[in-house]
Parts: structure tokens; C-alpha cells; sequence
């Protein structure tokens, strides 16, 4: 398997790039703003064609250039239909000041060809196997994107649920921590140790490490070891 990861132009988002091998289809996760010239240098470096992009969720950050990814290659964009309105007004998601940021509402448009992602589903794409589980709490349509990967170590492309030693916020419109805190407890802390997991933003990590480390999880995982030790 092939996995390319770089940072976006802005606010450090991690664009991914992912095929079963060079030369082959792929899949473009999460195209924030002003990546696309070096989307391009990657997918010619790799030989890769894009089949699809995939959406974490709809906040601005990480679908700003998935319009023109998805348009120069008639391809689909996927995204959960909790953050479907979000393709095509992105300021729905913003607070106050970043919307100031942004100079108000954003002359911005949702891709022509869009679907719809759905808890548990297991999608065919680029010659790869995709799960997809929702996990709302930075935003409605927050979900997680898993696929076998190399040496016994699957792949969790977490989006802003769970970041190395911290989790995504939620006080954005459409956050709540009540939601983000079930995501973690049934959807994160339910995964195998050895599960890589690369996330919206920053390094790389695994679910054992963040299990042991994360100050957002350590709670969790002690009311889930209680049983196990009698109390």
C-alpha cells in the first residue's frame, strides 16, 4: 500500500493521498486549501489517478479545494449527509471570528457529483477497502476512514476525532463534547493497539499510544477497565 501525507497551506491540515500501489487508482483524503499544486506533483511522482476524494468532515480547512480536485477528474467526493450542507456553505461551521476571517459568506459551491457516507460502510475504491465509522462531535458528519494496511497494522485515517495526545474541538456550531465523547469510547478506544492512525492534523501516532498517553482517552479507558479489575 501506498500512503503520501502533506500539510495544506493553511492551518496545517494533512491532505492524504492513498493507492494499493504506484501506478495505480487512488483516493484523496481530505484536499484543504492550496494543496493542489502539490497534489499534482504527487500523484505524477506516483503515476496515481484519482478515483475519488474522501471527506473527513465538512469544515472549510479540509474540503476547500475539493470543488477543483473532484471537477478536473469527474470523480465523486464523499462525505457524511450530517455535513452535506456544509460542501456548499462552509460558514455554517465557523465561528464568529474565522467567519470575519473569511470576510462572511464564501463564494464556494458544492462539488457536481457527491455521496453520502454511511456508519459501518464498507466501500470498494481505487482497488481498496474503506471503512467508514461516523463519529460525531467536532462536527455532525465527523467520521473515520479504516483500510487494512501493511504488517498487520490497519490504517485509521481519523480526520478531527483524535489527533497524537489531544482530540478535535468542539465548540465550533455543530460540536458537542457529549457526542465526541461516546465517538471515543465506541468508536477510538474499540480499536487495536497496533492501529496507525493518521489524523486531520499533526503526527502520525497509534491507538496504543494515545490509549496510554492521550489525557482525553486515559479517563475513558479506566471506566472501560473497571469491570476487568472488580470495582
Amino acid at each position: 500500500m501506498l500512503v503520501v501525507g502533506f500539510p495544506a497551506q493553511a492551518f496545517g491540515t494533512n491532505c492524504y493521498v492513498v493507492a494499493s500501489a504506484p501506478g495505480e487508482q487512488c483516493v484523496v483524503i481530505d484536499p484543504g486549501i492550496g494543496v493542489l499544486d502539490q497534489l499534482d506533483a504527487v500523484l505524477a511522482e506516483h503515476r496515481l489517478h484519482p478515483a475519488a476524494v474522501m471527506l473527513s468532515h465538512g469544515h472549510l480547512d479540509h474540503t476547500f479545494s475539493v470543488a477543483p480536485v473532484c471537477g478536473a477528474r469527474g470523480i465523486t467526493a464523499w462525505i457524511h449527509p450530517a455535513d452535506r450542507e456544509l460542501l456548499a456553505d462552509p460558514a455554517k461551521a465557523l465561528s464568529v471570528d474565522l467567519s470575519a476571517m473569511f470576510g462572511g459568506r464564501l463564494p464556494y459551491t458544492e462539488p457536481d457529483d457527491v455521496a453520502e457516507l454511511t456508519d459501518g460502510a464498507v466501500l470498494e475504491l481505487a482497488g481498496l477497502q474503506i471503512t467508514v465509522d461516523h463519529a460525531p462531535g467536532h462536527t455532525g458528519g465527523s467520521v473515520m476512514f479504516r483500510m487494512p494496511g501493511a504488517e498487520d497494522e490497519p490504517l485509521c485515517f481519523s480526520g478531527d476525532v483524535l489527533f497524537r495526545d489531544s482530540i478535535g474541538r468542539t465548540d465550533l456550531p455543530g460540536g458537542s463534547m457529549a457526542r465526541m465523547t461516546e465517538s471515543l469510547r465506541d468508536k477510538v478506544l474499540t480499536l487495536a493497539d497496533e492501529t496507525v492512525v493518521l489524523p486531520g492534523h499533526g503526527p502520525t501516532t497509534t491507538i496504543g499510544r494515545e490509549r496510554a498517553r492521550n489525557p482525553f482517552l486515559q479517563d475513558l479507558q479506566a471506566v472501560a477497565d473497571a469491570p476487568r479489575r472488580g470495582l
